[in-house]
């Protein structure tokens, strides 16, 4: 079965060991879906953030972690069961990963840990020596407790095999992303990345969802704001001017290829206030 992994990274022709190293983490986040998918994980979760509008929707940027939201509330979830499961399926493809359950109970964001060297040491690698004896991590986060208001699609994905992935709908997907853009209490180049992919898209944050994540967590929660257009378009223009938008692209850049690098010269308050007045733009 390396040989399908081997063939599937052929398929993402990298320049250099940056890529080749994100395709690889790519190739192990399908096949991490692939198990949840094969135990039920779907029927009680769905996939969202940045790796999923990777994989499902052709984000041009890599992704390194990977975001869950619970479809109704669980304080209990554990991710030891659904680990087990995924190191017996990926041993059917040579891997032989340590998942790590990271969670603690009183947490509502709860973790695990998914670090490989086994993949990169069976594969032809152009550019990488066996990762220099370092591991592949990728981080589960599942949402326990998520704000109400989501709406849910399911795709179709068909590596390693066909099988489907229940996930946040693109509006929804946007409204939490909107919600890390106002209320994340650092800066993540990536963040704006993805709402500058947005914009292109057409696509509007699902507000309701929003009024309900920012009811429920940041430095607004409680305050009994009433979420519409102007509302957000009003704090998004105050957080733009806020920014240290060199920052926010050294951030990103090591997460696109070369001939999309070059962009993020552009990065500044000028460039996303611009994209800001797309937003709602008939």
């Amino acid at each position: 079965m390396i040989d399908l992994i081997q063939k599937r990274l052929a398929q993402y022709k990298t320049i250099g060991p940056i890529e080749e190293e994100n395709a690889l983490k790519e190739i192990i986040q399908e096949i991490v879906l692939f198990s949840l998918w094969q135990v039920g994980f779907f029927e009680v979760a769905a996939f969202q953030g940045g790796t999923s509008l990777r994989i499902l929707h052709g984000l041009p940027r890599f992704s390194e972690d990977m975001d869950f939201i619970l479809l109704e509330p669980d304080a209990a979830f554990s991710w030891q069961s659904y680990l087990e499961h995924l190191t017996e399926t990926c041993k059917e493809f040579g891997i032989e990963p340590e998942a790590l359950d990271k969670a603690r109970m009183d947490q509502r964001v709860k973790k695990a840990l998914i670090k490989d060297t086994s993949i990169a040491n069976q594969l032809d690698l152009s550019f990488m020596d066996e990762l220099n004896g370092r591991k592949l991590k990728i981080k589960l986060e599942i949402d326990c407790n998520p704000p109400m208001g989501s709406d849910f699609d399911y795709s179709y994905l068909d590596f390693p095999v066909d099988f489907e992935v229940c996930h946040q709908d693109v509006q929804s997907n946007f409204a939490l992303k909107t919600h890390a853009l106002l209320c994340r209490p650092y800066l993540k180049g990536r963040d704006w990345y993805d709402f500058s992919w947005y914009i292109a898209q057409g696509v509007t944050p699902n507000l309701f969802l929003l009024q309900n994540a920012i009811d429920q967590y940041g430095s607004w929660q409680g305050q009994g704001l009433v979420i519409d257009q102007a509302w957000l378009l009003n704090a998004l223009s105050e957080k733009i001017n806020a920014i240290d938008w060199k920052e926010a692209a050294d951030d990103v850049k090591r997460f696109l290829k070369p001939v999309e690098q070059k962009s993020l010269s552009l990065w500044s308050e000028r460039f996303f206030m611009n994209k800001l007045e797309r937003l709602y733009k008939e």
